[in-house]
């Protein structure tokens, strides 16, 4: 079809008005070129360029067809088309879709005059013939790309006008045609990029989440790289562990608390769909869901304000290539493996594709999450894996190694159960005086004077506190009140017996009366005075005194005591005899053994008892303040009581002796209650146990006791 065929002889204009609208249209286009440049949706860019395009050829309105899936022309924008009558004429809607159709073939476009035909006449009787049914004149050109023709542009033009002004219009039209082919390309170009990106994406998806066989990694891949690949704010992983669906990774998080509101939640609704085993699609309506599933979902949705949710089951189907709809029937149940929750936290719109990548990351995801499940729970697993990977030591040259490796093993381990060595077991204690002696308080009272320091000196009978008690004041001066009451009744009725001679019966009886009364005054007066005795000797013991001679060792003994209560048998120092020439007055260690090693400790006591009765434990032990310094001792005493005297639990104090000479030369100033370590040797026992005895015993009484019936 050609220009001529449908051209008519207008009137002639307005030659300034042609070269205004010249300028106009070339601004026109400038403005089509730079929005074909951008990246706007298609909708949009049809309607900018239509109605520049219109305003442009001062037209009455035009529209965009382009070509579907199928090959058919359909209307993608159109401007005031109703007002060329064929919404209301289907006769006139089949000429002009043939009209639009065979412009497809016409590279340069056309221009059709109002009710005109096909070529010969203007004859629009035809129904089956391409024509123009409209009043208007109409410019129509091909819009096309590197992929052929893609749709037509066509203008409703006002009939009349010269050839060249018609023509003009045809080359607009063309021109912007041209810029709509350069948009369409370059959505291609980015459609083809977008869509490769996305291939990419389901690659590394698919390679990571097949990758590993651990069901916990699984999860966490799928999660985090579904998300990526859906498009989606967040994609939840849930696990069947036999009639427990349980969350085991969530997109984003490293770790997250199970017993959280959030995550219970979501569990519940998991379960409730794996057991129907059938999607469930949310968007903000839960009308058509099963009542059980329903509830969970409102709760969740309550809780996480969900915009979007999507439940999907992972289904095992037994035939892998067939189509959901297209599996065999099978009995009971399906097998579900866990399922795949996909959320919109933010729009609850849906992108274009979006089904179609939750689809395939479900698939993909239950084939990977069914192998990891095969994997692990194939018997001793761990077993044959390590066991596979240490194959390639008896292979080829490293066999010799191997085997050489293997007999060094198995000859330390022969060591270990054969060799004996010293059995020893560790301790710790303290230094300690042989002769010490305890100060008590011999009456409550408070401290009134502190007459002696730590490290000093004292001999026995030193003062070494006073005591001053309220109480004791208060009954002595209760006490001599008393007697010195009774002592004045007394006077009195001695004097009342003086004056009485006895002559009358009378004064014979008041005499008789007055003794009686004289008697128990004195009686009273006795109690009183031996109670005064009492109480003045308890005030003689609010002095403390030392007991013996020695050094205070107490640590800051004026700042513990001064001006603070003490009670009747509390120890309120320690003084210590040393004296480095008696052997009796010398240093000694207390040992703190743990009970749990006691055990060992007693049994070699009572073997060496058995085999020589004046034969006692070798102990090698190292004060902290020297602890390049070890010295050796031996057990005299073993405490038959266990106390608890440490954060370790109870243990039992037993009493080292050893050398004073050789430890005074060394330790030339040793402190009371200096930490020591201490190895007490328990006879011997092979290597192995040596080492490892605590593991053994460990062992035995966390494990085997347990299992004891």
């Amino acid at each position: 079809m050609s220009t001529s065929e449908y051209s008519q002889t207008p009137g002639s204009p307005d030659p300034d008005a042609v070269q205004r609208a010249k300028r106009e249209i070339q601004g026109i286009l400038q403005q089509i070129a730079e929005l074909s440049r951008q990246d706007v949706e298609v909708d949009r860019f049809y309607e900018e360029f239509l109605n520049k395009v219109v305003a442009a050829l001062a037209a009455r309105g035009g529209a965009v067809w382009t070509l579907a899936d199928s090959g058919q022309l359909q209307l993608t924008y159109q401007t005031n088309l109703r007002a060329t009558g064929l919404i209301e004429n289907p006769i006139g809607q089949e000429q002009h879709g043939r009209l639009l159709t065979r412009t497809l073939n016409e590279p340069g476009g056309v221009i059709v005059p109002p009710h005109s035909g096909a070529a010969g006449g203007s004859d629009t009787d035809d129904e089956h013939a391409a024509a123009n049914p409209t009043d208007f004149l109409l410019v129509l050109a091909p819009v096309s790309n590197d992929q052929g023709v893609q749709g037509v542009v066509e203008v409703f033009q006002r009939p009349g006008g010269k050839q060249a002004t018609q023509n003009g219009y045809l080359k607009f039209l063309n021109q912007t045609c041209d810029l709509v082919g350069d948009y369409l390309r370059s959505r291609r170009l980015v459609h083809l990029a977008d869509k490769q990106s996305l291939w990419e994406q389901l690659e590394s998806f698919t390679r990571t989440a097949h990758e590993k066989l651990d069901i916990r990694e699984t999860a966490y891949t799928i999660a985090n790289e579904g998300r990526r690949l859906i498009g989606c704010d967040r994609v939840t992983v849930a696990v069947q562990r036999g009639s427990k669906c349980v969350i085991e990774a969530i997109s984003g998080l490293d770790t997250f608390d199970k017993r959280s509101n959030t995550a219970r939640l979501l569990t519940n609704a998991a379960r409730a769909v794996t057991k129907t085993a059938e999607d469930v699609w949310y968007s903000g309506d839960t009308s058509d869901f099963a009542p059980q599933v329903e509830k969970t979902i409102e709760a969740y949705v309550d809780e996480s304000h969900t915009k979007q949710m999507a439940i999907l089951p992972m289904v095992v189907h037994e035939d892998p290539d067939a189509t959901p709809e297209n599996q065999p029937r099978r009995k009971g149940p399906p097998k579900v493996l866990g399922c795949l929750v996909v959320e919109q936290m933010v729009d609850s719109t849906i992108p274009e594709g979006y089904r179609q990548r939750v689809d395939v990351v479900r698939s993909h995801s239950t084939t990977a999450i069914g192998n990891s499940i095969e994997h692990q729970s194939l018997f001793l697993m761990p077993l044959w894996k390590f066991l596979g990977r240490m194959t390639w030591m008896f292979r080829g040259r490293t066999l010799p190694k191997t085997l050489a490796v293997l007999t060094l093993v198995g000859g330390l381990i022969a060591a270990a159960a054969l060799v004996q060595q010293p059995f020893v077991v560790m301790s710790k204690g303290e230094l300690r005086p042989q002769k010490l002696t305890n100060v008590f308080a011999q009456i409550s009272g408070d401290v009134k004077v502190v007459h002696v320091k730590q490290d000093q000196e004292v001999r026995e009978g030193d003062v070494l506190i006073e005591q001053e008690s309220l109480d004791l004041e208060k009954e002595i001066a209760d006490i001599v009140g008393r007697l010195n009451e009774a002592k004045s009744e007394e006077k009195t009725l001695n004097g009342r017996i003086a004056n009485l001679s006895g002559r009358t019966a009378e004064e014979r009886q008041q005499r008789d009366e007055a003794a009686a009364e004289l008697m128990q005054v004195e009686t009273q007066l006795d109690g009183l005075q031996r109670q005064l005795q009492i109480l003045k000797l308890k005030q003689d013991k609010l002095i403390v005194r030392s007991p013996t001679d020695g050094r205070v060792i107490t640590y800051k003994v004026d700042e513990q005591l001064r001006s603070r209560p003490v009670q009747l048998g509390q120890v309120v120092m320690e003084i210590a005899d040393l004296d480095p020439t008696n052997p009796d007055k010398g240093w000694q260690v207390r040992l703190d053994m743990p009970e749990k090693r006691m055990g060992h400790v007693t049994r070699a006591w009572q073997k060496l008892k058995e085999e020589d009765p004046d034969g006692t434990l070798k102990v090698k032990f190292f004060p902290d303040t020297h602890p390049e310094t070890a010295f050796e001792g031996r057990v005299i005493e073993i405490d038959n009581t266990a106390d608890t005297v440490s954060d370790d639990g109870n243990a039992v104090r037993m009493t080292v002796e050893f050398d004073q000479d050789k430890f005074l030369t060394v330790v030339t100033d040793p402190k009371v209650g200096a930490r020591v370590q201490a190895k007490v040797y328990c006879g011997s026992a092979c290597v192995a146990y040596a080492w490892l005895h605590d593991v053994a015993e460990a062992f035995q009484s966390q494990v085997l006791f347990r299992l004891m019936p």
